[in-house]
């Protein structure tokens, strides 16, 4: 799973790109789409690098397949092409598309992997959800497989696999077995970061190219920090 930088330009860290697909790896901070903030998203300046690059005239056409939590950090997808965008989303809806995140927390999971099942409930007033462990009403099934991959000095590096797409799922799953990722104030850390990030990134990704076929796997390089360096 090499670790592979196509373009660098204006701060986007592009990591492949074709005619149809376009993946990025999130900083920590940007949006991934337009919210009520009014902060420029991530999409617009993916669309802004599509057109100075390929000098395109008019709108240029992005579709946003998936999202990551503001504070969150890499692998993206965006669709350049409407049949992209519309087989991606059915690949995400069928989980034909492997994610795996990497995930520093601050103490050690009571088992070396496991799979943590849990019913969240989203509370939108204050943008945070909370894990039961059986079905409650307006609760969603949540399922995640973790690994401990690695014990650092003060902290635990864990991966983990979703089997769901829940609001801040591995955040809350985690923070519910007394494993809170650095920097996570919403649920449970001491401290935050400096630069306002958690330390949590999408690492890998992998599928079957929705238009060519071609199996892609990619890997997100870590933010430049001391603590994700001492991951490697």
């Amino acid at each position: 799973m090499a670790e592979k930088i196509l373009s660098n330009k204006n701060n986007l860290q592009i990591l492949f790109e074709d005619n149809h697909i376009i993946v990025v790896n999130k900083r920590a901070g940007d949006i991934v789409q337009g919210d009520r903030t009014g902060d420029k998203p991530l999409s617009d300046i993916v669309k802004e690098y599509i057109k100075d690059t390929y000098n395109k005239p008019g709108n240029v056409y992005l579709g946003v397949v998936h999202r990551l939590d503001r504070p969150t950090t890499g692998l993206v997808i965006f669709a350049k092409t409407s049949k992209a965008l519309t087989r991606l989303n059915a690949m995400f809806v069928k989980k034909d598309v492997t994610k795996t995140y990497w995930a520093v927390v601050n103490n050690t999971p009571p088992k070396q992997q496991d799979t943590l099942i849990n019913w969240l409930k989203k509370n939108p007033k204050n943008n945070k959800s909370t894990a039961y462990n059986k079905e409650i009403k307006d609760s969603k099934k949540a399922i995640l497989h973790y690994t401990l991959i690695k014990k650092l000095e003060r902290y635990v590096l864990l991966e983990i696999a979703l089997e769901t797409g829940r609001h801040h799922q591995i955040r809350c799953q985690l923070s519910n077995i007394g494993c809170i990722i650095k920097g996570d104030l919403k649920y449970g850390a001491d401290r935050s970061n400096k630069d306002a990030s958690i330390h949590l990134h999408a690492r890998h990704i992998q599928f079957l190219h929705p238009v060519t076929k071609a199996d892609i796997l990619i890997t997100a390089p870590l933010p430049k920090d001391p603590l994700w360096e001492a991951c490697l």
